[in-house]
């Protein structure tokens, strides 16, 4: 009998001492006060919109690629990396002036072109006597003597959405001149040349 009293003893001396830890337990836990709870969603927040900030930024100003030719030279040379605006053309049009990639004819196969926009939507281009004129007027963004005027042997008026890209260095560049690639299609520019890194022949800067 007194083997049972004990046994029964014990077992409610543990469950009782185990009641007592669940008690001591629930006094020690501590309630998550509101004012944490919104640092914490401040926190997570400002993290996320810096993410999508910087993701924008990359997207729109971090595209580069790499000139292939020396058709922009002494603005840009072969194999110079050159970082490319893709947000200034969904808010506005490319202007006379921008150093622009495109793809000529929207060929996704083919390299990105990289050329100065000479005239835009509405203007008449003449090449005469090595001499580019836009409007009846001497162009200021072809210093150099075009041998071969191309297209533009004959006044050529540009319709809506096409612009007239030729390179710096004319005498070396394929550009709209050629029949094979004409005026450009605003749909067919990537965005504007803004940043250029270093290389041998000229040290980073921003492209004019």
């Amino acid at each position: 009998m007194s083997f049972s009293i004990s046994f029964f003893q014990n077992m409610w001396y543990t469950h009782f001492m185990a009641k007592i830890k669940e008690l001591s337990f629930y006094k020690k836990k501590k309630k998550i006060s509101p004012t944490i709870v919104r640092e914490i969603f401040t926190w997570l927040f400002g993290i996320l919109v810096a993410v999508f900030i910087a993701g924008v930024l990359v997207y729109f100003l971090g595209m580069t690629t790499n000139v292939v030719g020396v058709s922009m030279v002494p603005s840009l040379y072969n194999e110079q990396k050159i970082y490319i605006n893709r947000f200034l053309y969904v808010v506005s049009s490319p202007a006379r002036g921008d150093v622009v990639v495109f793809l000529p004819n929207g060929n996704e196969n083919a390299h990105y072109y990289v050329k100065r926009v000479v005239a835009v939507p509405g203007d008449s281009v003449l090449v005469s006597n090595g001499i580019l004129y836009v409007n009846g007027l001497e162009s200021p963004w072809v210093t150099e003597r075009i041998s071969d005027p191309g297209i533009v042997e004959n006044e050529l008026t540009l319709g809506v959405g096409e612009y007239f890209c030729i390179g710096d260095n004319p005498g070396n560049s394929e550009d709209s001149r050629s029949a094979n690639i004409g005026p450009v299609q605003e749909t067919d520019i990537i965005g504007k040349v803004w940043f250029r890194a270093p290389c041998e022949q000229l040290g980073m800067g921003f492209v004019k």
